[in-house]
């Protein structure tokens, strides 16, 4: 069985035109230790491998601030992934779902996301733990964790009187 274009039982494809009405632009690249796509972990762990969000020079300055932030949602692009099943069978357990039902990488727009824990700011990189995709990984998006959207504690400044 070819893991990239055969079906399972009871999975279902379509013909799916490549659409060019609306366009991303990557601001970078994810470093992970996984080469091939199916040694990836089906979700990540906070406490998984150290792995890299590697930011275009010319974004940099879009990162200021973000170190206020423990945990970060990334957005990324899912490159090898089919476009054309709209029915899968995720497991081979005889049960299937509808493709919007699952976070399985095969999808229309594969955009992959990912909740991640921020260990360090250098630069452009961003080091972080979480992660479940490929190494050189288009990257989409940075954005603070949407339920912890406040910063960390700031110390209160001391009243000088």
């Amino acid at each position: 069985m070819n893991k990239d274009t055969d079906l399972r039982e009871n999975e279902q494809a379509i013909e799916a035109p490549l659409s060019e009405d609306a366009a991303i632009q990557f601001i970078g690249q994810v470093r992970t230790p996984w080469i091939e796509r199916f040694d990836c972990p089906r979700q990540g762990k906070m406490d998984g491998p150290e792995c890299q969000l590697i930011v275009e020079p010319r974004w940099q300055d879009a990162l200021e601030g973000i170190e206020e932030y423990s945990q970060l949602e990334v957005l990324y692009w899912m490159s090898l992934s089919r476009r054309d099943l709209i029915r899968q069978s995720p497991r081979e357990d005889g049960r299937t779902f509808g493709t919007f039902a699952l976070r399985s990488p095969v999808r229309p727009n594969p955009i992959g996301t990912s909740i991640v824990k921020l260990e360090r700011v250098e630069g452009n990189v961003l080091t972080v733990r979480g992660l479940d995709c490929i190494d050189g990984t288009p990257l989409i998006d940075i954005k603070p964790e949407r339920s912890l959207f406040t910063p960390k504690a700031r110390p209160k400044p001391t009243d000088p009187s």
